[in-house]
């Protein structure tokens, strides 16, 4: 199950995961991983969270790549919670993430949680661009295709509150993708500001649903 989105001349498919897949281009797309997050809290004594984030994320990220079969990974900045998140990662799940990278063109994306290179392969960019798209972590004013994240943007229905994509003709911006993560509601003046009035708002999980984003 996923939505299909014709932007810009191009077929992209939003999956329930919050994933974008591009299949012309054997692409998978994801933003705000946030690994390392619960390691991160209790490192610098905040709030407790259950050690699983990363290994619940990592099963995610495996499962769309074994659905898609994606050759090029694109990850659209805060992949990880900090730089020193990094160094926390268990073994098994540097070992996982060696896993799924081999063989695949990946690039990191800088984000504003993790704004410098990591030693753990792949490639690290500021932004990427593979016409007609540019891939970026935070959405930039005046943009024309841009895919970003960094806004964990969220939309209720039916009393639910569910990650959502944001998309108008001029961008599309994704859905965190790690488990654990809050999120803004998609009428919050920052992303108001951001999109086109006649924005959609579509929704994540067992049923992928569009619906006029709320405003």
């Amino acid at each position: 199950m996923h939505h299909a989105l014709f932007h810009h001349g191009e077929t992209l498919h939003l999956l329930p995961s919050g994933g974008l897949h591009w299949p012309a281009r054997k692409l998978l797309c994801v933003s705000d991983l946030h690994l390392g997050k619960s390691e991160r809290l209790a490192r610098r004594g905040g709030a407790l969270l259950p050690p699983y984030e990363t290994q619940a994320t990592l099963e995610k990220l495996d499962r769309d790549l074994e659905a898609t079969k994606a050759e090029i990974v694109i990850c659209l900045g805060d992949s990880f919670d900090d730089l020193a998140a990094v160094d926390g990662l268990e073994n098994s799940a540097r070992l996982w993430l060696a896993r799924l990278m081999a063989g695949r063109d990946w690039t990191w994306i800088t984000g504003n949680h993790d704004p410098g290179p990591i030693e753990i392969g792949g490639t690290h960019r500021a932004e990427v661009t593979l016409m007609p798209f540019t891939f970026r972590h935070i959405a930039m004013p005046d943009q024309k295709a841009e895919v970003s994240g960094h806004y964990h943007p969220k939309a209720r229905l039916a009393g639910q509150s569910k990650p959502c994509f944001l998309a108008d003709a001029a961008r599309l911006i994704l859905p965190a993708y790690g488990v654990y993560t809050g999120g803004l509601r998609a009428h919050d003046a920052a992303l108001t500001a951001l999109m086109a009035k006649d924005a959609l708002a579509i929704l994540t999980g067992p049923r992928v649903l569009a619906i006029p984003m709320p405003r």
